[in-house]
């Protein structure tokens, strides 16, 4: 081990001693270490035990754990610590800038053991009113979590599309004359994206590109360039000649399982050298198939036309206010979302099982009901429902009695506690929460954050049946950190005619737009308007939840 691998050990040791609020005394011989160990000009494993110990401030305990990390990598004083921290939590003492005080203070009063939880609980405020935080402090936070996150070589796909259309449009205007798409996953839509990936086309020396680092090329093999952009997102380019502009385009554009499926239906067929991509759906004699379903065998059968589109949802439905942990008041959201054009908004703040987002006890609830009242007569004929994320508890009720519940216009019922369960406990949890003749929505069913937590385990085949069973239909948070249910159940959801809500579960005005994102990982499901609960019309929509009245 090198003298940095080893003061960092010692720092390392220092924060998650004090993350655990241990001996202050030995917290500051560490950190003291660390700034020792890190200026020695000598290495350490030159040094006998004798000359280590002639360092100034370095003591005997310091020398076994140097020796000890010589030997064998670590030190025990480390692992001890280790073994009783969440790796999540541990994960976090390695963002810069945010210490481990803060991060205890998360961990022991959120619950928060992942750096998806952290950031996630940042876009629902969580941390606002934690001592020593504020919105300054959160939004300083949510801005070193996108950094660390884009380190770790996945992106979501709302986080690296902007950036891929700016290096679009750039490439655009340094090489005129080309023919330039973005192809791969990121054409797909795919929820997580590794890459942006490029056809460039054309008789134009694209050396260029580097030349003006616009890119960073880091790599060459045969006919494919891989590079990155200034801020570190991998970058692959496909060059070709503009007459195989087509048959690279759709080739790169599919993923394998369609690609391989695609390929031995039409066996014996020639697709290279096309120029277009309608040349080869042509030459395949098929119907244009969108890039989103591109994934899977079955997407050759799919309807692209009638696939749902961001202009077909009509309401929103899923968004908290400052009535529980939305940024913007009831009135704001309501504007708002009437003034993209949308027919209804169903509030749903959090119930009184969410103590941590302020959730709504059954005084506040009546006086939340009034303002909707007063609020649908000032805005007719936009509508205003009354809704609620009710917690699905441990034993699968909701945590409100009969006589409340009955009294919402809907009901999204969700898991946001006791996350940790097994398959056959979390399915059967589900199940009595849609059996109960309340519940309207069944809100992210595994409770994923995408990078982040996997989501409970859960038998996708039953909970659909029962919805099915019950008239509850399921969502699709558009929350770009869940898009949870699965794009990939959609198409038995539509067999055993379950409607899917997109929803944005928005806690903020801005938050409404994600529905974008829920419709793209729909239409990868092959999701159309007409199997889509919130693309109802006003009246269809209230038909709807009044049935489970």
């Amino acid at each position: 081990m090198t003298n940095k691998e080893i003061a960092k050990q010692f720092q390392y040791l220092a924060e998650i001693m004090e993350l655990h609020e241990d001996n202050p005394f030995k917290i500051k011989t560490y950190q003291n270490n660390y700034l020792t160990i890190r200026k020695l000009p000598e290495p350490l494993s030159d040094m006998s035990v004798d000359d280590m110990g002639k360092i100034k401030g370095i003591g005997s305990s310091t020398v076994a754990a140097i020796q000890e990390m010589l030997a064998s990598g670590t030190m025990q004083a480390l692992t001890k610590f280790e073994e009783k921290t969440p790796p999540g939590v541990q994960e976090m003492l390695h963002i810069p800038g945010f210490g481990p005080k803060k991060i205890r203070v998360i961990w022991k009063e959120l619950g928060v053991e992942s750096i998806g939880e952290l950031r996630y609980a940042c876009n629902e405020n969580r941390l606002v009113e934690l001592k020593g935080f504020g919105e300054k402090t959160q939004a300083d936070l949510r801005q070193k979590l996108d950094y660390f996150q884009k380190s770790q070589g996945k992106f979501l796909f709302a986080e690296i599309v902007a950036p891929a259309e700016e290096l679009l449009q750039a490439l655009n205007l340094a090489l005129p004359t080309a023919k330039i798409s973005l192809t791969g996953a990121i054409r797909r839509k795919s929820n997580i994206v590794e890459r942006v990936e490029l056809i460039i086309a054309g008789g134009e020396d694209i050396s260029q590109i580097f030349e003006n680092e616009l890119l960073v090329k880091t790599g060459q093999q045969e006919a494919v360039i891989f590079a990155h952009t200034k801020d570190g997102i991998p970058v692959t380019i496909y060059p070709c000649q503009p007459e195989e502009f087509g048959s690279k385009l759709f080739r790169y554009s599919a993923a394998e399982a369609f690609m391989n499926a695609f390929l031995e239906k039409h066996a014996g067929i020639d697709f290279k050298g096309l120029a277009t991509e309608a040349a080869v759906f042509e030459k395949a004699e098929l119907p244009y198939i969108a890039p989103e379903l591109r994934e899977q065998a079955w997407g050759m059968e799919a309807d692209s036309e009638s696939l749902i589109a961001v202009k077909d949802v009509r309401g929103v439905v899923h968004a908290h206010s400052t009535w529980s942990d939305g940024l913007h008041s009831l009135r704001q959201m309501a504007e708002h979302t009437k003034s993209l054009g949308y027919a209804y908004l169903g509030i749903t703040d959090h119930s009184k099982s969410a103590f941590y987002a302020n959730g709504l006890k059954e005084d506040r609830i009546v006086q939340q009901w009034h303002e909707i009242d007063l609020l649908n007569q000032e805005f007719a004929p936009f509508r205003i429902f009354k809704g609620i994320e009710s917690d699905i508890l441990n034993d699968g009720s909701l945590d409100y009695a009969d006589d409340l519940l009955a009294g919402f216009d809907f009901i999204i019922a969700s898991v946001h506690s006791n996350l940790r369960m097994d398959e056959e406990k979390a399915t059967q949890r589900l199940l009595r929460a849609i059996e109960n003749k309340f519940t309207t929505i069944l809100g992210h069913p595994t409770g994923r954050l995408l990078l982040s937590r996997q989501g409970y385990p859960i038998d996708h085949q039953k909970i659909i049946d029962a919805c099915a069973a019950n008239g509850v239909a399921i969502e699709l948070n558009a929350n770009p950190h869940r898009l949870d249910l699965d794009w990939t159940w959609i198409p038995y959801a539509l067999n055993k005619h379950v409607p899917i809500s997109i929803n944005p579960d928005a806690h903020s005005t801005g938050g409404i737009d994600d529905i974008k994102f829920g419709v793209y990982s729909a239409r990868k499901g092959g999701l159309t308007s007409k199997n889509c609960l919130t693309s109802m019309e006003l009246t269809d929509f209230e038909q709807f939840i009044s049935a489970k009245k």
